[in-house]
């Protein structure tokens, strides 16, 4: 196994630790983060969280720098990003960061381009994040992190961020996903 995909492997692995720390209360106290007061617990989650998603982004980088693109990876890369995700949207849900309706959706529209390329891949084609998939990925990360942390800075200048940006991060995730399927709509033409 390559280093992309062991980097991938351990972002999956990094997922129940994640949901651990910010569902449990350990007693830990709390801490002041820019002025925002929150359980230490959810502290160490966000930056848990924070530091799972960057890995997103070095894993991708290592495998396409040094030519270690492998199928393995093609599968794990977008499956750790989903687990990843969704884990953190439902907690928010539990929170009360966030509306069920907007996770809800969100979700779906994970689930529907997840198929839509498995159909694809049944007929041989490999559809690629594009340019909307990666803002709308980026922006739910975005998103996620600063509900995670409480709003924090935002919160203590009255700046709703962390709503703003998942309002965001469901608009590009509708569009984005809008777009995956009136780009391979014709996969739909011949099917029985």
């Amino acid at each position: 196994m390559n280093l992309p995909n062991k980097i991938t492997i351990s972002r999956i692995l990094m997922i129940p630790f994640f949901i651990l720390v910010m569902v449990a209360d350990f007693g830990w106290g709390t801490v002041s983060v820019f002025g925002t007061e929150m359980p230490v617990e959810h502290l160490a989650g966000a930056l848990l969280f924070i530091f799972a998603s960057t890995t997103d982004w070095i894993d991708g980088y290592v495998a396409r720098k040094y030519n270690l693109v492998t199928n393995l990876g093609k599968f794990l890369d977008p499956l750790a990003d989903k687990l990843l995700v969704s884990a953190a949207l439902i907690i928010l849900v539990e929170l009360g960061f966030a509306a069920s309706w907007i996770v809800i959706a969100i979700i779906s529209r994970e689930f529907a381009v997840t198929g839509l390329r498995l159909i694809l891949a049944g007929t041989g084609e490999v559809v690629a994040a594009n340019m909307l998939g990666k803002i709308k990925t980026w922006a739910q990360i975005v998103a996620i992190a600063v509900l995670l942390l409480h709003n924090a800075p935002f919160e203590s200048w009255g700046i709703p961020f962390g709503d703003i940006m998942l309002w965001i991060a469901l608009f590009f995730t509708i569009w984005s996903g809008w777009d995956y399927f009136k780009l391979n709509k014709d996969v739909f033409k011949n099917s029985k």
